[in-house]
């Protein structure tokens, strides 16, 4: 009889070959590094499809912001239709549509086919990196899997650091008019050269009827709540624009946001009442570090993209720095946040939360250190000194996400891990939605209000100084919660065992 490899006979995929693993792993890690880096990569690209398109600030904030919302609102429910039926399949399938949405972004002919191919290729990226995490888990085990994710967390983190670098470099090579269409160009061979190695190299799910036939539980209804709740509290920012013709209005879309998301509380906890996993399980929140870690985290999200967006556009647009060099302004902040995220992992179980606010303490320096080099540095040196700062930046930031994650998941029941790691996950990518559409909101709202003969630079400055002041907001907000959460740590550390 013929030896049958552990995919056809459906036995667990941490029995296959390790090389056959490991192979696996690179290929899923590197279509999440792919994803990730569609997420700042495009930034450096804004002013050219302004100019190449016609885009509207709202149409801008949405190519960024959209691509965000709907890669974070696909992302819980399709990890857990991967987790009920097929990761592999669901894999396959988003790298299908990411790869079809890429094509139509890069052959975009209007702002409004260029947005609509960005909210798709967001659901794809949605589809997909799930996929990568839970594959993850099913191809290693104990050390091996440790080691897995510090892998992928790397990769991750010099994916989101050079996109604006490799964006930048696009546009050089395509041109000013063009060369943000290379950019999706870009996605379309490395998607079909990786969907060929996954087709090949990706373990199959195990096989069995009852996994096949168990009821879904993907809670649709909660889905669709929290997307409208967080479409109404982006809209009026969405919609602002700085044009005296803007809609005093648009503001009671934030009533409508608290009405949404008060409604969404209640379905929640009808839908956890009835014993199904609800999208938001309410009951975790209930425990102290979980809910202070993932406050955190979605604060600090919303503020990190939004800098690098912000400070890119700044460069750009108000000091004339070519797309190429003004991406490259975050390399360091890449590799210094890749070192200290190593060290970092090592202190967090014997410094705990005081090694993340003190990261979190340093990153709110460095967006005050950021303004003032806009403000008091000259032009041409602002570049390298704005570098330098961003070093510094990194060197606090890597002590930001790792820790906290461990921290926020410390006290978590096993049973529910995955379950709270997709709540972090949509977290973060909700924050991220919410921080570029407030900071481009009040960027270009001060750039389009701004008086028409005045200076280029000083008109930048000052919407550079409003975006920024919103991401300074952001990173207060999870210092606080860091904090409440170390002094919160402290009293029940005090109080007697029962």
């Amino acid at each position: 009889m013929t030896a049958r490899t552990p995919a056809q006979t459906g036995t667990p995929a941490t029995e296959a070959p390790d090389r056959r693993r490991w192979r696996a792993f690179a290929v899923a890690v590197t279509v999440a590094s792919i994803t990730i880096l569609d997420l700042t990569k495009v930034n450096v690209a804004l002013p050219s499809i302004e100019t190449a398109l016609g885009a509207a600030s709202t149409e801008l904030q949405l190519v960024v912001s959209g691509y965000v919302l709907t890669f974070g609102l696909t992302l819980v429910p399709m990890g857990r239709l991967g987790d009920q039926r097929s990761r592999r399949t669901l894999f396959l399938v988003g790298l299908a549509l990411f790869t079809l949405t890429s094509l139509v972004c890069a052959l975009a002919t209007t702002s409004t086919m260029l947005l609509v191919g960005r909210l798709v290729q967001g659901i794809a990226a949605g589809i997909q990196m799930p996929q990568v995490l839970g594959l993850v888990q099913q191809l290693f085990t104990g050390a091996e899997r440790g080691r897995a994710f510090g892998i992928f967390g790397a990769v991750i983190g010099l994916s989101t650091a050079f996109g604006p670098t490799l964006g930048g470099f696009l546009i050089a090579v395509g041109g000013e008019q063009d060369g943000w269409r290379w950019i999706f160009w870009l996605n379309v061979p490395l998607a079909l050269l990786a969907m060929l190695l996954a087709a090949r190299l990706l373990p199959r799910d195990p096989a069995g009827r009852d996994r096949e036939r168990a009821p879904l539980q993907l809670d649709p209804v909660g889905v669709v709540l929290l997307g409208l709740t967080v479409l109404a509290l982006l809209a009026p920012f969405l919609l602002t624009t700085g044009s005296p013709d803007d809609d005093p209005r648009r503001w009671w879309s934030l009533l409508a946001a608290a009405a949404l998301g008060a409604l969404l509380v209640a379905w929640e906890r009808h839908y956890a009442l009835t014993g199904r996993v609800p999208l938001i399980p309410f009951r975790l929140l209930r425990i102290p570090s979980f809910r202070n870690g993932t406050l955190l985290a979605t604060a600090y999200f919303a503020a990190l993209p939004a800098i690098f967006l912000l400070t890119t556009l700044f460069l750009q647009d108000g000091l004339g720095l070519q797309p190429v060099y003004a991406g490259m302004v975050s390399i360091g902040f890449a590799l210094a946040s890749a070192l200290t995220s190593w060290y970092s992992g090592n202190l967090v179980n014997r410094l705990g939360r005081p090694l993340v606010v003190a990261g979190l303490a340093v990153v709110a320096v460095v967006v005050l250190g950021l303004a003032a080099v806009a403000h008091w540095v000259d032009a041409a040196a602002a570049p390298f000194v704005m570098a330098g700062v961003l070093l510094v930046g990194g060197l606090g930031g890597g002590a930001v996400i790792s820790p906290n994650q461990t921290l926020t998941l410390a006290e978590v029941p096993v049973q529910d891990g995955g379950l709270a790691g997709s709540m972090g996950q949509l977290g973060q990518r909700i924050g991220t939605a919410v921080g570029t559409a407030v900071g481009l909101s009040l960027f270009y709202s001060t750039v389009y209000a701004g008086p028409a003969d005045g200076d280029t630079v000083t008109v930048y400055q000052a919407a550079y100084d409003r975006g920024m002041i919103a991401v300074g907001f952001f990173v207060l907000l999870a210092l606080a919660a860091g904090v409440a959460d170390l002094r919160g740590r402290r009293t029940r550390s005090a109080q007697p065992a029962h």
